[in-house]
């Protein structure tokens, strides 16, 4: 007998015949396994509870706003979304902010701010100027005393009291996240760029500060140990983004070569470095923990293409910061967004630029809102992570 040719109908095949052949089974066991991964027919995405959060300025939603009011953004900053200032160094939201957005909770409050915070649904433990190790500059305008380690034992109290709050029962206890959620939330991380900036800013050498990147990996790994250990169970860990792109580090180094996107290079390179260690680390981390689901997050690739190929996405002058005063790369040491400079006995406002929502760079160090949403569409989707899995399915199952 005679085995028909893939290329005939299929519905004319019986269910021995497609057995039989090799080509035509290997091509329904392809489709049946497309088929139920499809993330949007799969029954399998994840229920995250809440969201825990860990990081610095590129998602802090208020904490060193809240810890240091001196030191909180000014106006224009979220203008845009906000319109007014949220304790966000953006014209709007987060990544962080689309992302309970995207799982339907409210945007998270910080752990620091004790006035209307809502923990129902997760916490932001992130402070902008934090960094991994405790930073040299910690406590000064550039740096913040909330390292990692520190935002640790923030979570390991935050948590502990949670259950004491709920026990009380009350109004406050309906604020708390439920003891359950705390096994099941999704743990996010996106910190380090500190670690480096304040390197290239001090009297350290690019050699010094790559040198240096072993141990603050080390470092990063051990807090994520000691979370995992508190019963977290799913990571999503961003890399960090191409510093040398930022209008701070081509204004501060303006001899440092140029890449063809006008970016300096070896301030990338070592923000490469980073997450090549840290890529690694996780993969190690993988094998200590079988139990965890750990993403991976190339945040950098992600946003290096909006210098790539700024007019795909609908942006202008990427390397121009929109919030800023002076130079190239209108960004200055001297005054930051929000902020007054005298100039020929006149006080200039540094303000906005008229249209935010086609500048990728906000204030010369960070993202603009929209910049913010279309990385957020990108890493979600899992075309930028390790493994290849969207947000939504990225949770450990038992």
């Amino acid at each position: 007998m005679r085995i028909s040719r893939c290329k005939q109908n299929t519905m004319e095949f019986s269910t021995l015949k497609l057995f039989l052949n090799p080509l035509c089974s290997a091509l329904a066991l392809l489709f049946i396994a497309t088929t139920s991964l499809n993330p949007a027919t799969a029954s399998n995405r994840c229920d995250f509870p809440a969201i825990f959060n860990f990081g610095a300025s590129n998602v802090d939603t208020g904490g060193l706003a809240a810890a240091f009011p001196f030191a909180a953004p000014k106006p224009p900053n979220g203008n845009t979304f906000f319109h007014r200032p949220a304790g966000r160094v953006c014209d709007g939201r987060l990544i962080i902010d689309f992302m309970a957005q995207s799982f339907g909770f409210p945007y998270l409050s910080p752990y620091l701010d004790s006035m209307g915070s809502n923990f129902s649904r997760g916490a932001n433990f992130a402070t902008a100027g934090s960094t991994i190790r405790l930073s040299p500059a910690a406590g000064q305008s550039s740096g913040s005393p909330f390292s990692l380690g520190i935002q640790y034992f923030q979570f390991e109290r935050f948590k502990a009291n949670t259950k004491f709050i709920r026990d009380q029962g009350g109004v406050f206890a309906a604020l708390m996240p439920k003891e359950e959620y705390f096994d099941k939330a999704l743990y996010t991380f996106y910190i380090g760029q500190n670690d480096l900036t304040f390197g290239f800013s001090g009297n350290t050498t690019l050699q010094q500060v790559n040198a240096s990147i072993p141990d603050i990996v080390s470092s990063f790994t051990s807090n994520i140990k000691n979370i995992y250990n508190l019963g977290a169970r799913s990571f999503w860990i961003h890399n960090t983004g191409p510093i040398g792109c930022l209008p701070s580090i081509l204004t501060n180094f303006e001899s440092a070569e140029r890449d063809k996107y006008g970016c300096a290079k070896a301030y990338n390179e070592v923000a490469r470095s980073f997450n090549q260690n840290l890529k690694e680390a996780l993969a190690h981390l993988r094998m200590d923990f079988p139990t965890a689901a750990i993403t991976y997050v190339d945040i950098y690739s992600a946003k290096y293409s909006l210098f790539r190929d700024p007019k795909k996405y609908g942006f202008e002058l990427p390397l121009v910061a929109c919030c800023g005063y002076g130079g190239q790369y209108n960004f200055s040491n001297s005054v930051g967004c929000g902020g007054t400079i005298k100039v020929n006995d006149n006080d200039i406002f540094v303000g906005s630029c008229e249209n935010p929502s086609v500048r990728v760079i906000w204030d010369g160090v960070h993202y603009t809102e929209a910049a913010n949403k279309v990385v957020f569409d990108q890493i979600s989707s899992g075309a930028f992570t390790d493994p290849p899995i969207p947000l939504n399915m990225a949770c450990h199952r038992k």
